[in-house]
Order: structure tokens, then sequence, then C-alpha cells
């Protein structure tokens, strides 16, 4: 990976054996799932691009060992973990600047894919499985990825590993408020978890129910 030049927006880094793109964040602190960013606007901007970069984010201890060190794919970042920042105050050097804040909480926690956690390196075969795991999201347009992202998000809601798709039917009405012009709501959870299943995300196990791989 080589660096990209000072002061590129919402990029720091550039692999060029695959052109991706990648921008890091790190602090010396407890790892959280609100991330502090750039500028709001720019933001949106990059997430929405052709070329919306990977992130990194790593936490460090005061001795600057790692405690953890995750990447997040491309594809899992959307609008809704955006957060705009309130405006800097008028007495500020940069008054009526706007920034964000990433809201890890918004991302599955298939997104989250952990190099370094609680200290502890990962085996980097199990990385890039992980990593490739959810590469055919990247092929769907905005609305399909949409609703993959938010049934994978209710997904990791249900605690035990194995689920039904009743189960995933209490979420209906919460899927209605995010996709309110569609009328069957029903129908696309079975859609969304016949895709997961194909592509190997989750299995069926028989008689409507399932288990997280």
């Amino acid at each position: 990976m080589t660096h990209f030049e000072n002061n590129r927006p919402v990029a720091d880094f550039f692999c060029p054996n695959c052109s991706e793109e990648f921008e890091l964040k790190s602090k010396q602190v407890k790892f959280s799932t609100i991330i502090t960013d750039g500028a709001y606007t720019t933001m949106l901007e990059r997430v929405q691009a052709d070329n919306n970069p990977n992130f990194f984010f790593l936490t460090y201890s005061k001795t600057y060992e790692v405690q953890n060190f995750l990447v997040l794919p491309k594809q899992f970042i959307t609008k809704s973990a955006i957060i705009k920042r309130k405006p800097l105050a008028p007495t500020a050097k940069r008054a009526g600047w706007v920034g964000c804040n990433i809201n890890l909480s918004q991302v599955p926690s298939k997104g989250k894919i952990f190099l370094v956690k609680n200290g502890k390196i990962r085996e980097p075969e199990l990385v890039s499985k992980e990593f490739g795991k959810t590469l055919f999201l990247r092929t769907q347009s905005l609305t399909a990825r949409g609703w993959l992202l938010e049934i994978l998000r209710c997904i990791d809601r249900i605690e035990e590993k194995e689920f039904t798709l009743e189960k995933m039917y209490s979420f209906e009405s919460e899927l209605k408020l995010i996709f309110p012009n569609n009328n069957h709501i029903k129908d696309k959870i079975r859609q969304q978890l016949q895709i997961l299943r194909d592509k190997g995300v989750i299995e069926f196990i028989g008689r409507g129910r399932y288990r997280k791989v």
C-alpha cells in the first residue's frame, strides 16, 4: 500500500494491486462505535462516489501498542452511518464548519472485520475470508444493497445463532418505516434471506429456520 498526498479528502492509502482506497482513523482511546471524521458534505460525496474508500479504524494504548485494528469494507458505508455534527460556533476559527461522525452501530457485524482485536492478532486467512464473503454486495444496486444491509442488521439483533422466519417477520414494521414504498415487506424479507443463504452468509436448516454462519 502507498500513501496518498497530504490533505486528500477521505483517503490516506492506495493499493496499486487492487486499486482500493483506504481512509485511516486512529486514536489513543478505547474502541467506540462513534468515530469522529471530517467535513460532512465531503464525506457524503466520497461514500457515494464510484471510488468510495474502505475504512481502517485503529486504537492504541499509551505505550503505542495496537489494541484494535479493523477494516470496514466500502460496501457497508451508507448515508445512514454518517452523522452530521453541529456547525462550529461563530467564535470558532472555522465558524460554521460542519463535521461528521461515523456511527458503527449502523453497520452490520459482517462489515466490521478485525485484523487485531483486544490486542490479539487474528489469522490472515480468516480476515481475508471474512473480507471476501460480502464482496457480492458491491455488485448490488444501492436499493438492493440497502435491503441486504438492513436484513443483516436485523439478524444481528437476534441473540440466538439459530432463528426463524417468524422472528424475522417481527421486524416488519421497522422495515416498513425504512422502505415506505414497499407494500410486500414479508416477501422482501424472504427474498433477502434467500440471497444471503445463496452467498453463504447464513444457512437454511429447514422448516423456516436459519443459522448464522
